[in-house]
């Protein structure tokens, strides 16, 4: 058994450049597998039959029966139908479900490759339909998959080709090697139905393999990888997130009360937001791990900018930086019933992102708080990603930086996307792995000419991601 940062660090020692061909497969290796009974009642509950056979041929270590039958139940559901309706429909399903199925590991995996230069693949019994929306959001270019035919934009109800299948995956991958002239370093599969598969690779490694894989692969001496499952919400995990929003509001309520006498609202505010986190984190059972503590303390004031994956990193962020911190949300936090009035308590910034200048003239007044001592943390990516990829940061939290004559501190938070997906209030437990990056001095950047140096504080995000520094 390997571990991930095994893996990490042998990617990385290796062969680099686009010669070198990373292959993963689709289902159970980088999206972990769907419940198919449960989610095909839900989906038939809301009337959706096209849905349902969508996400229903998302498997795990389905045999060829099963195979078969998914594949005839998709062409006879989606015969008849417009291409651009399935590709709406599998972005549909992408949001709605898969992203939460994505396996952290899996995108550190191809993330790495990527770094490295290497042509990354990802192949698929499945259409492109299921699959691209994913690859889209990993950044994977070259997809290979199962291809309906269609007739002038209209799906027939047959196959183009031969499902990838067993061999036929095999087969679809060496010829795409051969076409683009690239060696098969690594291949990534979790099913002995993709021993052919794995047999292409100078370096083949199952990830959570089924019982046969894993004899197979425990004689051959091939690296194996377990990945944390993707689980639903479990019954624990409502009651857990009840408490945790009910902590929330008593927290709240405490810390206003407890420096209530001293008449300050900067006080109260403190107070509010240092035992609302510690209670709220309490109840649902997550704790914090924390690299780099000594930064969030010092120099103050600062704009703190940390990565976005979770509704739950509002409770992260204020707990790792402690007081005399407040923030800067889109205008819709506003109106949420629970932390909208937190927010607003203290001091939060509410920006239209739908309207440029708007935005600009409500960040004007940041700089002044600023300046007053208080720090800001942002969200530099403006929204949530659906990935542990770290988005295309904004510029306005540098601008804002540049004008108050403060630094930038790099806030990158792990895991928040496990303990509570991204379009989720439900919490689950766990750890959550915070690292605070030294500061970075932003008062020689040219405000109208920094697009190169905001890319930089990007991938020091990532990087942090894919190589976590140690306390």
């Amino acid at each position: 058994m390997s571990t991930l940062a095994e893996a990490l660090a042998a990617i990385r020692s290796g062969p680099q450049g686009s010669q070198v061909a990373a292959v993963f497969d689709f289902g159970g290796t980088v999206v972990d597998g769907l419940p198919r009974r449960s989610l095909a009642r839900r989906l038939f509950r809301r009337g959706d039959a096209r849905r349902a056979a969508l996400l229903g041929g998302i498997v795990r270590g389905g045999n060829d029966g099963d195979y078969a039958r998914v594949l005839q139940a998709v062409e006879r559901t989606w015969a008849g139908r417009t291409e651009s309706d399935l590709e709406e429909l599998g972005r549909s399903a992408f949001r709605r479900e898969i992203y939460g199925r994505l396996f952290p590991e899996a995108w550190q995996l191809v993330r790495a490759h990527q770094l490295a230069g290497h042509t990354v693949v990802l192949v698929s019994e499945l259409t492109r339909f299921q699959v691209l929306p994913a690859a889209e959001r990993l950044g994977i270019e070259h997809v290979l998959c199962t291809e309906l035919a269609v007739d002038d934009g209209i799906l027939t109800g047959h196959t183009e080709g031969a499902p990838l299948w067993r061999a036929e995956k095999a087969d679809a991958v060496g010829e795409f090697a051969a076409a683009a002239e690239v060696e098969i370093g690594y291949v990534y599969a979790d099913s002995a139905t993709d021993l052919q598969l794995l047999d292409l690779a100078e370096i083949p490694t199952v990830v959570d393999p089924d019982p046969k894989l894993a004899e197979i692969a425990a004689e051959r001496g091939w690296p194996a990888l377990t990945f944390r499952p993707r689980l639903a919400p479990r019954p624990v995990d409502y009651l857990r997130t009840i408490a945790g929003f009910a902590a929330l509001l008593g927290g709240a309520l405490v810390g206003v009360l407890r420096k209530s006498y001293t008449g300050r609202r900067q006080a109260m505010a403190d107070a509010l937001m240092h035992d609302a986190t510690t209670a709220t984190l309490a109840a649902i059972d997550v704790r914090l791990r924390v690299v780099g503590a000594e930064h969030a303390r010092a120099p103050r004031p600062a704009v703190f900018l940390f990565n976005h994956q979770s509704q739950f990193d509002v409770i992260i962020v204020p707990k790792v930086l402690g007081g005399a911190v407040t923030g800067i949300g889109k205008k819709e936090l506003a109106n949420h019933p629970l932390f909208g009035p937190l927010m607003r308590f203290v001091g939060v910034t509410f920006i239209d992102r739908t309207d440029t200048e708007r935005a600009k003239a409500a960040l004007a007044p940041v700089v002044s708080t600023l300046r007053d001592g208080l720090s800001i943390g942002v969200a530099p990516e403006g929204t949530r990603s659906y990935t542990p990829r770290v988005g295309p940061f904004k510029k306005g939290a540098f601008h804002i930086a540049i004008q108050a004559g403060v630094p930038v501190i790099p806030v990158v938070i792990r895991n928040a996307g496990e303990i509570a997906w991204r379009d989720s209030p439900i919490a689950r437990a766990g750890i959550v792995d915070v690292a605070v990056l030294p500061p970075i001095d932003v008062s020689g950047w040219d405000p109208a000419a920094m697009d190169d140096e905001v890319e930089q504080v990007r991938r020091l995000f990532e990087n942090t991601l894919l190589d976590w520094p140690q306390a």
